[in-house]
C-alpha cells in the first residue's frame, strides 16, 4: 500500500471519528437547533475558508449553488433531527443516503440502477419501517421524517457533486456552510447560549464539520469508491455510543434492529458492487 493511500486511510478514519461525536454535542449545547446549526456552519466555514487561502472560483455556477442548497439543508436538517429524536435514529436514518443515490441516480445521472440496488432498497425501507414502529406515541416520529430528509439532502448534495465533474467539493461546502450560517443567523436573537453551549458549538464547528470535510476531499482522491463509503460507516456507529455513554440516552428495541439492517444492507451492497466491478 503507497504512503498517500495509508494517508487516505487515516483520514477517513479521523473524519469519521470526528463526524460521530455531532450527535452527542448538539444534544449537549442548549440552544434553538436552527441557532445551532447557523454557527457550527459558519465557524465551519470560517475554517475551511482558512484552508482555501484564496476566493471562491467565479463564476458560481447554477450546478454548484444547488450543491451548496443540498449541503445547507442537510447540516440543519441534521441538527433538527438530533433535538427531536435520539442521535442513533438521526444518524441511522441520515445514512440511507448511498441508497436515495441509486435511487434517483438514474435520473439525473443517467446511471442504471442494478437488481441488486432495487433489493437494497426494499430491505433498507423495511429496516426504516422499524424506526417509526417503535416510536409511535413517544414522540420521536417527527424527527424520524426528519431524519430520513437529511438522508435525502445528502443524496441530493451527493448527485450535484457528480454533475460538477471538476469543480471542488470544498467550494460547495464553504458555500453550503455559508447558506446555513445566513438560514440560522435570525434564531441567534431568541437566546443567549451558556459558555458551556459556547464551547459546545465550537467544537462542533471545529471539530465536527471544518476539519473533517477537509481531511475528507484530500483523501477521497487516493481511495476506491467503497472504501470512501465503508469506512465512514464507523460514524453512525460511534455516534449514539458517545451519546450514550455521556447522557444514557440510547435506541429503542425496534431502533436497533433496523440501523443493524440499514447498516448492514448498505456494506453487503458496497462488498457487492466492488467484487462485481472487480469481476469485470
Amino acid at each position: 500500500m503507497g504512503t498517500e493511500r495509508k494517508k487516505a486511510f487515516i483520514y477517513l478514519v479521523i473524519t469519521a471519528v470526528l463526524w460521530s461525536i455531532g450527535g452527542l454535542f448538539v444534544k449537549l449545547v442548549d440552544w434553538h437547533p436552527m441557532a445551532i446549526a447557523g454557527a457550527r456552519s459558519g465557524i465551519a466555514a470560517l475554517i475551511i475558508r482558512l484552508y482555501l487561502k484564496k476566493p471562491l472560483t467565479k463564476p458560481i455556477g447554477k450546478l454548484k449553488l444547488l450543491g451548496a442548497c443540498a449541503y445547507a439543508a442537510l447540516v440543519i436538517l441534521f441538527v433538527i433531527a438530533n433535538k427531536l429524536t435520539t442521535a442513533a435514529n438521526a444518524i441511522l436514518l441520515q445514512f440511507t443516503a448511498p441508497i436515495w443515490v441509486a435511487l434517483f441516480s438514474g435520473c439525473f445521472l443517467k446511471e442504471k440502477s442494478q437488481k441488486s440496488d432495487w433489493i437494497a432498497i426494499a430491505v433498507i425501507m423495511f429496516g426504516m419501517v422499524l424506526f417509526f414502529v417503535g416510536d409511535f406515541g413517544n414522540g420521536n416520529m417527527i424527527g424520524n421524517l426528519v431524519a430520513v430528509l437529511s438522508g435525502i439532502a445528502m443524496a441530493a448534495m451527493v448527485i450535484l457533486l457528480k454533475l460538477q465533474g471538476s469543480d471542488s467539493p470544498v467550494e460547495v461546502s464553504l458555500l453550503g456552510n455559508l447558506f446555513a450560517f445566513a438560514v440560522g443567523l435570525p434564531f441567534f436573537f431568541l437566546s443567549v447560549p451558556s459558555l458551556s453551549s459556547v464551547s459546545g458549538l465550537v467544537i462542533l464547528g471545529v471539530l465536527q464539520l471544518g476539519i473533517p470535510y477537509i481531511f475528507y476531499t484530500a483523501a477521497i482522491k487516493h481511495v476506491t469508491a467503497i472504501e470512501a463509503i465503508l469506512i465512514p460507516i464507523i460514524e453512525p456507529l460511534l455516534n449514539p455510543v458517545w451519546v450514550f455513554l455521556v447522557t444514557g440516552e440510547s435506541p429503542g428495541v425496534y431502533a436497533f434492529a433496523g440501523g443493524t439492517i440499514v447498516i448492514t444492507t448498505i456494506i453487503i451492497r458496497g462488498v457487492y458492487q466492488s467484487r462485481s466491478s472487480v469481476a469485470e
